[in-house]
């Protein structure tokens, strides 16, 4: 055994490309088990049944042995490799990715992805691993980024910066800063209107009352917060008065599921996360879906019912924007999970202070009131990218859903 970094010892760089087949590796470190190196390091990728091997090592003996067995021992592989001898033992990848970046497109084109290089490049900030987490319903890659100087102001630019890339390349690009904390989300809260399902609950209530085009003015209005929410719900509920009671549950089962919902909840709560939903919405509209997903936990408002039909009031506490942080403070303390451990989603001015208030807050296609605070951003129609911003791949999605015998996890 050679000594770590001792005066005589050499650092030997072994990259193993070729068609992936079994024995490959085993060929390589029975070579360098008998030339008796440590090893160093050891990285390996296989894209499209292409293998690419790295392995640095160091040795005290013969180096130009030692590279020379290698190739005559991949020669029996049929593999090609090459053998830098004195190569540079440390590495940007050994000493720790700062951030994790998730680009996320449909496609990701050549040039985009090079525009995110670019900007990388400009930043100071060293790309020393991808991978690609998903090839459905967006193509996903992973970076795992260092930055030359890891302060609060480096993490500020390149946030910032990324954030103007995305919207010029048409790409969503997720930052989040490497470690324990982006591993250990335990709870997730989701907005309902035209988040968890597509359209707004209320609108599809006024259309039974001929009075969808005034709702949709001021629910617009208040998403872009332009208006408080609490007076825009009053204003809008008004217009609901004498409505049937009967209509709420005849909206609740016609709701729609944005796409990738269902696969999103199922994910999590495989992997254990606490799910539920914080609306500006009614409760007796969105209780049969939360049942039918098997949520944990709802906050939404009240509709007040006289005589079998709605009064066109609201009772009990408001959920708007302020009271959307409480419910999201309220269900971590029930579930005794710390706030920096929660992910919240939501797409308008009234999520605001739930997504900031949680450790990671997801705009999804969202106004641009929330977009400016949110941790990132998606703009694609599909909920389950969330997973991919939360590590989770298509293939592990994909494998699990098939060993509970529900084919390919894409519904």
């Amino acid at each position: 055994m050679v000594a770590r970094g001792a005066p005589n010892s050499t650092p030997v760089l072994i990259t193993v490309t070729g068609p992936d087949k079994p024995g490959v590796s085993s060929v390589l470190f029975a070579v360098l088990t008998r030339h008796g190196v440590d090893i160093i390091d050891v990285e390996q990728v296989v894209i499209r049944g292409q293998l690419v091997l790295g392995v640095l090592v160091e040795t005290g003996r013969d180096p130009e042995g030692l590279q020379e067995a290698v190739e005559q021992a991949m020669a029996t592989v049929a593999m090609r490799v090459e053998v830098e001898l004195g190569a540079d033992p440390i590495s940007p990848a050994r000493v720790g990715s700062t951030h994790v970046l998730v680009v996320l497109g449909r496609p990701v084109t050549a040039r985009a992805f090079t525009e995110v290089a670019r900007r990388l490049a400009a930043l100071g900030a060293n790309i020393d691993a991808i991978r690609r987490v998903a090839d459905y319903p967006v193509t996903g890659l992973e970076l795992r980024v260092s930055v030359s100087q890891d302060t609060q102001a480096a993490d500020a630019d390149l946030r910032a910066a990324l954030a103007e890339l995305s919207v010029r390349v048409g790409l969503d690009i997720a930052v989040e800063r490497e470690g324990l904390t982006r591993r250990a989300k335990r709870l997730v809260v989701f907005d309902v209107d035209s988040t968890l399902i597509q359209g707004e609950v209320i609108e599809m209530l006024a259309a039974r009352v001929n009075c969808e085009d005034q709702v949709r003015e001021i629910t617009e209005a208040a998403m872009r917060g332009e208006v408080d929410f609490a007076e825009a719900l009053r204003q809008r509920v008004a217009l609901l008065a004498g409505v049937p009671e009967g209509v709420l549950a005849e909206v609740g089962e016609a709701l729609t599921l944005t796409p990738g919902a269902r696969t999103t909840i199922r994910t999590l709560k495989r992997l254990g996360f606490r799910c539920g939903v914080v609306s500006g919405g009614f409760t007796r509209v969105i209780d049969g879906l939360v049942r039918d997903l098997g949520l944990d936990f709802c906050a939404a408002n009240e509709l007040e019912i006289e005589d079998g039909k709605l009064t066109g009031r609201v009772t009990g506490d408001i959920v708007d924007r302020p009271g959307k942080a409480t419910a999201l403070r309220r269900f971590a303390a029930q579930f005794e999970v710390p706030l920096g451990q929660c992910v919240a989603i939501g797409d308008g001015a009234n999520d605001i202070d739930m997504l900031t208030t949680a450790g990671l807050g997801v705009a999804f296609n969202a106004k641009p009131a929330l977009r400016e605070v949110a941790d990132t951003a998606l703009s694609h129609p599909y909920l389950d990218v969330v997973l991919f911003v939360l590590g989770v791949t298509r293939a592990e999605v994909e494998a699990a859903d098939a060993a509970d015998g529900l084919g390919f996890g894409r519904p």
